[in-house]
């Protein structure tokens, strides 16, 4: 029997999963669904992550929280490494790495780097020596691993800025990276209860119409459209992957005029809820 590839002490946790088309079960399913997540998948593989499909044509790392995955084909082995926010926690750290927005909670709903020829050999080797480390068991495994585990993240996060920040309809400078990662995060903890670009402003501590105007400014959907976004993200998470009525979901949401979340769903979806619910099959499809 193989060896469980995993690092446990009190409420820390970290493991490692390898897998291939022969034993997708080992990473499907809601075993992961509470830990952070980072996948390497070699070209050739499908997976959905929430309501968008992809089609893997180049090594690639995702990056994962709370999105729902289902990894449909692919041939060559794969990594998934995977660990709770007490080991490693992307918030406390964000000094460090700078993931938080981009890699992690991002507002374009962009999991992704892909990684050149020379990239994939490297990251390869991290994920080979947290293995290593897991298999060892030495008193010192759990620093080793967080090093290597940083080095992933930081590699990455330079990639996704050169890939996802500097294109053709993105363009966002350096200096105004933070307004853009401190939304997506404070977005990613309040969309629940604050629904008005005025709350992001103020914590953001600048001007309702200033926040607004960058966003414009860099090429970027509104505040106010992202913020529906992430609602209706959650909701048809919550639609597809729960049985709860709509009725709670809009409360969950934090909409105390249930009429009015159904309003606000089938505006921007097209679908009433109930019928998103009942229908849904496939989301968008992207060739990576």
């Amino acid at each position: 029997m193989q060896q469980q590839l995993i690092f446990e002490d009190h409420y820390k946790k970290l493991g490692l999963e390898l897998f291939s088309q022969e034993n997708l079960e080992k990473v499907n399913g809601t075993q992961f669904r509470y830990d952070i997540k980072i996948l390497f998948i070699p070209e050739g593989y499908e997976l959905t992550v929430d309501f968008n499909h992809y089609q893997v044509s180049k090594p690639s790392l995702f990056f994962l929280t709370s999105q729902h995955l289902k990894i449909e084909k692919g041939k060559e082995e794969s990594m998934l490494l995977y660990y709770n926010r007490d080991f490693y926690c992307i918030q406390i750290h964000d000094k460090e790495v700078a993931c938080d927005g981009l890699l992690f909670h991002n507002v374009f709903e962009i999991p992704f780097v892909e990684l050149t020829e020379a990239e994939t050999s490297d990251i390869k080797n991290l994920f080979q020596h947290i293995k290593n480390e897991l298999e060892w068991k030495d008193s010192s495994a759990e620093e080793m691993i967080r090093t290597y585990v940083k080095q992933i993240i930081i590699r990455a996060t330079r990639n996704w800025k050169k890939q996802h920040l500097n294109s053709d309809t993105v363009k966002i400078p350096g200096s105004e990276l933070d307004v853009f990662r401190d939304f997506s995060r404070y977005l990613e903890i309040h969309f629940r209860e604050k629904h008005n670009v005025a709350d992001y402003a103020e914590l953001l501590h600048i001007a309702p119409k200033t926040l607004t105007h960058k966003f414009k400014n860099l090429n970027i959907e509104s505040p106010n459209q992202l913020i529906i976004n992430r609602i209706l993200l959650e909701a048809k998470r919550l639609l597809f992957y729960t049985d709860k009525p709509v009725k709670e979901i809009a409360y969950d949401l934090g909409y105390e005029d249930p009429a009015y979340f159904n309003r606000l769903f089938t505006n921007k979806t097209g679908n009433t809820p109930a019928n998103f619910k009942k229908n849904y099959s496939s989301g968008k499809k992207y060739n990576i």
